[in-house]
């Protein structure tokens, strides 16, 4: 493979930024760039894992700038290859400079996640762990970064690897059963044990499939709709919890007519806030597409902020909860009694869920935010992730558990009915299969391109 080089630091001005080169000739090929200033500490001299002070200059032998380089021999670096990392000043001439000498002296510039690409095919890490990588440099939270953290240290990959396992004791059985066939009064498959052994593998796949819908929560914002009439304050709860004039506000019932999201790092984890249209009786047709689209949001959330307008009457806003309460499932429910700077008395709000909380704010004071936004902290009910357990938050892990799940629920079905062993073999290596996608090991070229190709350049 061809030497590489790219700006691994993010985009812009900093203190430093830093090149890295990866390749068969890194060293040699760096070694046209850099000069250290002791002449004994030449790069292809120096020992792995050692930093050298030098200068940079570009092909015509102008100085470029000073310049620190690190240097990793193979196969003890990240790609597994001889790799240099030159850190100088984080000018974006002099990075530009230094890459283009680079470039001059043999490099070629890396393509997006080309480095962790390397590093998957030269067996540093297995594809989830790869892919974990790209979700530790884009997390946000505390929550994005324990998920990936886990998943790159090789906690889902061991999952697999255990299930995989068994998988293949159960394959094993079964057609070594097929090359004796000849022999009937030989069983080497009981296939009571083997029914309880898919049972017990299809449990965990299940387990895993289900924590998406957890792990795709934490990794792109834990969904809150803003549930209200019209005129209740929900574009002015947004705009407070936001921090900003994100929805338009206005005394016009009917304003919002469309869905408004915005996101807010809480405690460690990020929430998805969706600002809902007013949901009233109404011949608009725009307005009507609006309020249906509030409704789909109140099915997506996990979280529900149920606006109660203290200046209307107690029976007004029982009879919409009555109506909102016919579209809710497995909703955590935050009722936020609005306008308590204007309705500082108590009022019978009628019957509410026990387990529903309620939180009196009032918008556009600002009152009683902080405490709303530690019952949404509190309503999220997302387990430790520092304990270990394996939360699947990748939709092409997902997409592939569920595949997998449907192959050992079809061996379970063929060992009930004694179906022959050729045929549950196949669906056991299906079920195989499937599992070895998501850590790469039988996944094709134009897989990884599409995988890859969403990585930062330098990464």
């Amino acid at each position: 493979m061809s030497t590489i080089c790219a700006i691994s630091t993010a985009p812009g001005i900093g203190g430093i930024a830093v090149i890295r080169i990866s390749g068969a000739e890194a060293i040699p090929f760096t070694g046209r760039v850099f000069h250290p200033r002791n002449p004994k500490k030449q790069l292809s001299l120096c020992p792995a894992n050692s930093l050298t002070y030098g200068q940079a200059f570009d092909k015509q032998g102008a100085l470029i700038d000073e310049v620190v380089a690190a240097l990793f021999r193979a196969p003890h670096s990240f790609t597994g290859e001889d790799t240099v990392e030159l850190s100088c000043h984080g000018s974006q001439f002099i990075q530009q400079q230094l890459l283009q000498a680079l470039i001059d002296a043999g490099c070629r510039l890396a393509e997006p996640g080309e480095f962790t690409r390397r590093a998957f095919l030269n067996g540093k890490m297995d594809l989830s762990q790869a892919e974990a990588v790209a979700d530790l440099i884009a997390s946000t939270s505390a929550g994005q970064h324990r998920l990936a953290l886990n998943q790159m240290r090789g906690g889902f990959s061991r999952e697999l690897a255990q299930l995989r396992d068994q998988l293949l004791h159960i394959t094993s059985l079964m057609e070594l059963e097929l090359d004796f066939s000849d022999h009937e009064e030989l069983e080497f498959a009981d296939r009571g044990e083997l029914i309880t052994l898919a049972r017990q593998i299809e449990d965990k796949i299940t387990s895993l499939v289900r924590s998406f819908s957890l792990g795709n929560a934490i990794k792109n914002g834990i969904p809150v709709a803003i549930i209200g009439e019209t005129n209740a304050g929900k574009s002015t709860l947004l705009n407070a919890l936001l921090g900003e004039e994100k929805a338009i506000v206005s005394d016009i019932h009917g304003t919002t007519r469309d869905v408004i999201e915005d996101t807010i790092n809480l405690s460690g984890h990020l929430f998805r806030f969706i600002d809902t249209a007013g949901i009233r009786e109404t011949t608009d047709t725009i307005e009507s597409l609006g309020i249906a689209r509030s409704f789909k949001a109140l099915d997506e959330a996990q979280i529900v902020i149920l606006m109660d307008d203290l200046s209307r009457p107690a029976a007004h806003f029982a009879q919409f909860v009555a109506q909102i309460t016919l579209h809710l499932k497995h909703q955590q429910v935050i009722v936020a009694h609005n306008k308590c700077d204007l309705h500082s008395e108590e009022k019978n709000q009628g019957s509410l869920p026990e387990n529903w909380s309620q939180v009196r704010i009032s918008a556009k004071e600002q009152t009683g935010i902080d405490q709303l936004r530690q019952r949404l902290v509190e309503a999220t009910q997302l387990p430790d992730l520092q304990t270990g357990d394996v939360i699947v938050s990748n939709a092409r892990h997902y997409e592939a558990l569920t595949h997998a799940l449907e192959a050992i629920q079809r061996v379970q079905e063929g060992l009930q009915s004694q179906l022959s062993g050729d045929f549950i073999s196949q669906d056991l290596r299906e079920c195989i299969f499937h599992l070895s996608d998501i850590i790469g090991e039988v996944t094709t070229d134009q897989v990884l391109g599409n995988i890859f190709s969403r990585f930062c350049i330098g990464k």
